[in-house]
Formats: C-alpha cells, structure tokens, sequence
C-alpha cells in the first residue's frame, strides 16, 4: 500500500507540468487562470475538514502567523506565474527540472543567513548548478524564447523556496489545514489580482479547458500532495524527498509520451545532473539536521 500511494503521489506532481502545458496549448485557458483555480479550489477542499473539527481556528491566527503565511502566499502567487509561464516557453522537462531546484535554493538561503552546510551540500549544489549550465546553454542555442523560459523556471524554484522557509514559520504554531487553507487563500486573491492588471481571464472557457483545471487541481495539488503529506507519517522525511525528486524524470516522461516532447541529448545530461545534485543537497541537509527538525519534507508546489 505504502509503494502505491508512492506511485501516485510521484504521478500527481510529475503530471503537473505536462498536464499544464497541453491545457494551455489545446485550450483557451490562461496561465494565471491555471494559478487561481488551483489555489481556490485546494482552499476550499482544505478549510472544509478545518471548519468542521475546529471551526474556531480561523479566528485563533495571530499577527505573527498571517504575516508568514502572507509571505508564503506572496512567493507561492509569483512562483505559479513564473513557473506557468515557463512552460509556455520552454521543454516541459526543462521548466520542472529548474523549478525543482527549489531544495537548492533553500540551502543558498540558509548559506546567506549564516547556516555552515556539510560539504556534500556545496558538492550536490556544484552538481545542480552544472545542470542548469548544460540545459539553459542549449537552450540560449535554441531560442531566445525558451532561454526566456528557463530563467522563469529558475526564478519559480527560488520562489518555491521562499514559500517553503515562510511556510516553515508559519508551520511552527498553525496546523497544516489552517495554513494551506489562509495561504493558498491569499494566493488565489493575489492572482486575482495579478490577472486583473495583465487582462488575463478567469473564466469563460470551454469544456475542455475546464476540464484540464480540475485535472491539474486533482492530480497535482490534491492527489500529488496529499500522498507525499500521509507517507511523512509512515517514512523518513529523506526518503519521502528524495522519492519527490523523481518528479523531474516523470515529468520528461510523460511529456514524451503524451506530447511528443523530444530534446538534444544534452538537455537530458543536464536533467541527470539537476537529479543528482538535488538528491546529495537533501541527503546533506537531512544528515545536517537535529532530530527535532526532521519531521517535515520540502514538498513541491507544483
């Protein structure tokens, strides 16, 4: 059972990128549509149980907690922009790939706050650099376009990051349904706005376009997250992360399957590296962690 939930949650988050960049090539529907959607329905379906349980909750957040859950909900609004958009641009490989480095943009922050890393971080960090070097190389060959796209995906990583740091505070006192209900509440109204200003629609898109919605939402948000959020309770949050990493080899798989998805050999060395130098960032910073800290895994956003 514990190998099946797993697989799907792997499938979710790897469907993620491939199942955007077909709704958004067959479909009438917008990049920050996807982003809104996403958010307002996972806030709907997180707050129900909350509101049921502990119907007081909502009213117990204090000053400290909506400002990090406001700060997540900020980070996680461009991270959906820039990472939508990027897959608009650039490979569906590529753009999940760079926005996966998101666990080595969590150990260059902490490097900026004073934190010493174990040498094997600095290594995995060299090797996920290299990565990035090889694809947005070919990539700069390619197309001015889908170098565009590749810088988008890498700002959507660091952005994923932050979201995950501000999360982690505000994660200390408040209970998982109560911030990813406040979080990706305020996320969806951030969007809101965002589409408002760059006349992108929310609504009035066809069947089809509804349908990859509710596709994304499910296998993504819900079933992708979800499976990740129950194996913390039944696996080593190292393992559980390092089993999220084979979101980047999923999702170059279905995009070749389902969207005839082909890229220079190259691009596929640099996926390699990016997978590799994310798995000794993790193990490093596992490893580097005290026992108290290692209840949670940097799950993905996407």
């Amino acid at each position: 059972m514990t190998f099946l939930i797993a697989a799907l949650g792997v499938l979710g988050v790897a469907s993620s990128g491939p199942l955007i960049a077909g709704t958004l090539g067959a479909t009438s529907v917008t990049a920050l549509a996807i982003a809104f959607w996403r958010n307002a329905i996972g806030a709907v379906v997180m707050a129900a149980p909350v509101a049921i349980r502990e119907p007081k909750a909502f009213g117990r957040i204090t000053r400290r907690e909506f400002g990090w859950s406001s700060v997540a909900a900020v980070a996680l609004a461009f991270h959906f922009a820039c990472f939508i958009t990027a897959l608009q641009l650039t490979s569906v490989a590529a753009a999940t790939a760079l926005v996966c480095l998101q666990s080595a943009w969590i150990a260059v922050f902490q490097l900026f706050r004073g934190t010493r890393h174990r040498w094997p971080v600095l290594v995995g960090l060299g090797i996920a650099f290299g990565g990035v070097v090889a694809i947005t190389g070919f990539d700069m060959g390619s197309s001015p376009e889908a170098l565009l796209g590749d810088v988008l995906a890498i700002a959507g990583g660091a952005l994923a990051g932050l979201y995950t740091l501000a999360g982690g505070k505000a994660r200390q006192s408040m209970g998982t349904g109560t911030y990813t209900t406040l979080c990706y509440g305020m996320c969806a109204a951030i969007v809101a706005v965002m589409a408002l200003f760059s006349a992108q629609p929310l609504t009035g898109f066809d069947a089809g376009g509804w349908l990859g919605i509710i596709a994304i939402t499910v296998c993504a948000q819900l079933v992708g997250h979800t499976a990740f959020n129950h194996l913390l309770a039944t696996m080593s949050p190292l393992l559980v992360s390092m089993i999220i990493l084979l979101e980047i080899p999923g999702a170059a798989i279905l995009a070749a399957v389902f969207l005839s998805e082909t890229l220079p050999a190259g691009t596929y060395a640099g996926l390699a590296l990016i997978l590799v130098g994310l798995a000794v960032v993790v193990a490093g910073q596992r490893r580097a962690r005290p026992a108290a800290d290692r209840r949670e895994a940097e799950l993905g956003t996407d």
